[in-house]
């Protein structure tokens, strides 16, 4: 069964805030030394055999689409590529130039993920995780792999 892509509702925002606060730790997030409640912001579910399997949320600023939260519940189902494709499309529709994300410095999985689907790397902001702790004191110091975390790293996707 193919897997659909939903606009985010209102009925699914529990459901969403549970999703960001559990895989993220707080529903808040810090980009570019601006804090942000993901929760605030459009998004879209993926579905699979009835189920919600996947969720981004995105922004749309200046042009931009930048992309705040993507997260699959399965993984090796394309779920994280068909939310990808979904927001383009949207991003298209709106005019951006361009879609954006910022991860962390010890994210390699997703360096690894979006690569291999046409993003580049664009941009390291050394030490940005590091002020970023101001803003959300939360962010752990250790990472994914037992790497230290302290730098911003800009991937984008051209459209």
């Amino acid at each position: 069964m193919p897997i659909t892509i939903e606009t985010l509702t209102d009925d699914q925002r529990v459901w969403a805030h549970e999703i960001i606060e559990d895989n993220w730790g707080s529903t808040r997030m810090v980009s570019r030394g601006v804090l942000y409640d993901v929760t605030t912001f459009p998004g879209l579910v993926a579905v699979l055999d009835d189920q919600r399997v996947g969720l981004l949320t995105y922004r749309i600023e200046a042009g931009e689409c930048e992309i705040m939260s993507l997260d699959s519940l399965v993984e090796g189902h394309g779920v994280g590529t068909a939310l990808l494709a979904a927001v383009a499309e949207i991003a298209r529709a709106a005019g951006c130039q361009r879609l954006v994300l910022i991860t962390t410095n010890d994210n390699t999985h997703a360096f690894r993920f979006y690569q291999r689907r046409g993003w580049r790397l664009c941009g390291v902001r050394v030490g940005a995780v590091d002020d970023a702790r101001r803003l959300k004191p939360e962010i752990p110091l250790i990472g994914n792999d037992e790497i230290p975390i302290h730098d911003e790293i800009e991937l984008e996707y051209c459209l």
